[in-house]
């Protein structure tokens, strides 16, 4: 077992990893259930994990009640958001109550919506069963719903209770799914760590062909870095946690361009904007093309997309700069944009002209 504190002072958690965890989780959820019953919300293509966790929590005595919704990115709306308050309302949910959130990222990223304004905020675990959310969303506290103007863009900062990660869990999910995943631990390595960029290029393969303990290695390493910048700037005030959106000014402008639909899943969008701000950043002279080269064959190599053409988008520059204007993080009209100076040496660069950028993507390969 290996667990993670996010030191945030009184509203610090831990994030427990183990292989086998969620059969056991009950050890840890029974404290927070209050000889209450415990609301569980997941989507349809979790109910084996679902069961495995009722039976975990019936056998310790603690009574639950689920809630399931469809899968996919159109689950993070207004209307499901209003769905689920309204059931969780039903149930009689307390400010003192925690609901589990036993799915993916839009599982976690919508019950932590909902949990952060039903009855003004009530508790909530993270219980990811993605290889995504393992290593990034489910840690951090960032919950939202999509709308027609963007990804993510209503939401708030709403912290977990409780992580519970087992890494058993990820031999159900679909292989381009864990890719997906990966990109957000290749993610880590580019952001600060060139030796971690590197572990992954030796064992990013064998990893996703199913090996256990490159699993839990890799995700209790990102959790571990994730918690670091979480605990050192936790709403993205002062620039650190900035960087652990990496490839993401370029992936939700191509998301967008998708429709947020299966066609592009978050994490390949990921995997294409980090390549491109790696491509843009050695354009502009900042990295070393060789550097740039490297992360864009290394996704290659894993079977995700590195750019615009093997993320299936036709569109131009200038309309991928439109879906831009649109993202969170503009402020006074400038859009922060994460570059590079070479493999870990991320940083926050806020004066990249958009129309350099639109000229640069209408430059990638089609």
């Amino acid at each position: 077992m290996t667990i993670v504190r996010v030191g945030l002072g009184t509203r610090s958690y831990d994030v427990v990893i183990e292989a086998g965890l969620l059969a056991r989780a009950a050890e840890h959820l029974k404290p927070l259930a209050r000889g209450r019953v415990m609301a569980i919300v997941t989507d349809e293509n979790v109910r084996p994990h679902l069961d495995v966790l009722r039976g975990a929590l019936s056998d310790a005595g603690v009574e639950s009640e689920a809630i399931v919704l469809p899968p996919g990115e159109s689950t993070k709306s207004w209307a499901m958001l209003e769905h689920l308050t309204d059931r969780l309302l039903d149930l009689g949910i307390e400010r003192g109550d925690h609901v589990v959130a036993l799915g993916g990222g839009v599982i976690g990223d919508l019950v932590g919506f909902a949990c952060s304004i039903l009855k003004r905020g009530c508790g909530f675990v993270q219980v990811p069963t993605t290889l995504l959310a393992q290593v990034d969303s489910s840690v951090g506290g960032k919950t939202a719903i999509n709308t027609r103007a963007g990804k993510n863009l209503i939401g708030a900062f709403h912290q977990p209770a409780l992580v519970l990660i087992d890494p058993v869990v990820l031999e159900t999910l679909p292989l381009r799914q864990v890719r997906a995943g990966y990109a957000e631990v290749v993610k880590y390595g580019l952001i600060d760590d060139a030796d971690f960029f590197a572990w992954c290029e030796a064992n990013g393969a064998a990893l996703l062909a199913g090996d256990l303990a490159l699993r839990e290695h890799a995700i209790a390493y990102s959790v571990a870095a994730k918690a670091r910048i979480v605990a050192e700037d936790e709403r993205e005030t002062r620039g650190r946690r900035a960087l652990l959106n990496l490839g993401h000014t370029f992936g939700h402008a191509l998301e967008a361009e998708a429709g947020f639909s299966d066609r592009l899943l978050h994490g390949e969008a990921v995997a294409a904007g980090m390549a491109l701000a790696y491509g843009f950043s050695a354009a502009k002279g900042l990295a070393p093309q060789a550097d740039a080269a490297r992360v864009a064959a290394h996704l290659r190599s894993v079977g995700l997309p590195d750019g615009l053409a093997a993320a299936s988008i036709v569109a131009s520059g200038e309309v991928l700069v439109a879906h831009m204007l649109h993202d969170k993080k503009m402020d006074a009209g400038t859009l922060p944009f994460l570059l590079a100076r070479g493999i870990g040496q991320s940083f926050v660069d806020t004066s990249v002209d958009l129309d350099a950028v639109a000229a640069f993507l209408n430059l990638d390969p089609r």
